[in-house]
């Protein structure tokens, strides 16, 4: 029976249906007709209402850690390829991902698909989201444009083309975007006041600063690795020995080459050790000769006796 005696009910079941659908338009239908029409509606909201809680509870398996007991709604669904993963793996794939600066596809063997911001946002934490967005804006600067400021407290990330074009002076100084701290564009280093590039490298080549001594001896003590393109330190916590800069140049942690060939990056495995003989094998291998001995000494006896006849 139509709900006509409790058109609150009545309008909250209209406003259900309005919320399936992305667009309306109102029809007339004759007074015969309603009752129907009310009960195909009716029957859209239970279909779509238990179609929705079959799929949160319906169980799915995680590509990653293969768990078969996981909620639907508790996968997350790689956009192009549809390669789906349990949250929590996800989040932790991204986070080693970031953490060894590489591109972030999709965790599925050999899957050439890229993780967007905005389908993994909802995962991050404040940390690995700011990470993101420093890595995004690497990745749309390219390498030879890649300018960090030199200020220790700063290291902010500006495109040397758009430095250039920032400002209409001539001359190799420019202002940080973040830390408005000077520094020279050419030489990457704080602002040499009344000093060109070349005298300022001429007067840091051979005599290095108190600061200088302190980081070299940090570094020493702390095993950093100097990058042999942008001079900055890198620090290995764990993972391979290859390791790739910001600045996009990759190297040896252990031996600094560029192409290391003592198998610091790539390291061989030990070869197997060798198999023990079975028992009783040199026994096989002299019966196997000493049948092959027979078998040609029988043949050449079958052969003298056929000349011997003939």
């Amino acid at each position: 029976m139509l709900e006509e005696n409790n058109p609150s009910l009545l309008l909250d079941d209209v406003q259900r249906i309005l919320r399936i659908f992305t667009s309306n338009f109102p029809v007339f239908v004759a007074k015969d007709k309603i009752k129907y029409a009310y009960k195909l509606a009716r029957e859209t909201i239970v279909s779509e209402t238990s179609i929705h809680v079959d799929r949160i509870t319906r169980k799915k398996t995680c590509g990653i850690c293969l768990d078969e007991d996981i909620n639907a709604d508790q996968m997350f669904s790689v956009d192009k390829c549809r390669h789906r993963f349990c949250s929590e793996c996800v989040k932790r794939y991204i986070e080693v991902r970031l953490l060894e600066r590489s591109v972030l596809r999709c965790p599925h063997h050999r899957c050439k698909s890229k993780l967007s911001f905005g389908r993994c946002d909802h995962l991050l934490t404040a940390k690995l989201r700011e990470m993101l967005e420093k890595r995004i804006k690497e990745d749309s600067i390219a390498v030879t444009e890649r300018i960090y400021c030199p200020n220790p407290r700063c290291s902010a990330l500006m495109s040397e083309t758009e430095m250039l074009k920032s400002t209409k002076k001539s001359g190799v100084r420019r202002c940080c975007v973040q830390c408005i701290e000077p520094f020279c564009i050419h030489c990457k280093v704080p602002w040499h006041d009344n000093m060109s590039c070349d005298d300022y490298k001429r007067l840091h080549s051979d005599e290095p600063t108190t600061d200088d001594a302190k980081l070299k001896a940090l570094a020493n003590q702390k095993r950093w690795r100097q990058c042999g393109k942008c001079q900055h330190m890198i620090e290995l916590s764990k993972g391979c020995v290859r390791v790739r800069c910001r600045c996009g140049h990759g190297f040896c942690y252990q031996c600094g080459a560029e192409r290391c060939t003592h198998g610091h990056a790539f390291p061989r495995p030990p070869p197997p050790p060798p198999r023990p003989l079975p028992p009783g094998f040199w026994l096989h291998i002299l019966s196997g000769v000493f049948g092959i001995v027979i078998l040609v000494g029988t043949v050449l006896f079958i052969c003298m006796q056929g000349r011997l006849i003939g």
